[in-house]
């Protein structure tokens, strides 16, 4: 039974944080347009780093944001890749 709370918690913690990067990624290219001040770069690569690499790169794709920037096209789909195999990782331990 706890293992599926467990289980639960990260699959809610997951899909938070790609909802959060996806938003976060709409906010940031609103305020572009409007030349507003910007919400901080590093900011989405935490996101992305903790499990919202998914919602950031829709978002990127979705808005036509952050496209040109090298760090971003490819740091993005990298900690994607990342974030696949941690929660491999972590749904190995669960499941062991």
């Amino acid at each position: 039974m706890e293992e599926l709370s467990l289980y639960t918690a990260i699959i809610f913690a997951f899909i938070t944080l790609n909802l959060v990067g996806f938003a976060l990624m709409a906010r940031d290219k609103g305020l572009a347009k409007r030349r507003k001040r910007r919400i901080p770069e590093k900011t989405f690569f935490l996101i992305a780093f903790f499990g919202g690499s998914l919602g950031i790169w829709l978002g990127m794709k979705t808005f036509r944001h952050k496209t040109k920037h090298l760090s971003f096209k490819i740091g993005i789909p990298l900690l994607f890749l990342f974030n696949i195999g941690m929660t491999y990782f972590i749904m190995g331990l669960l499941i062991s």
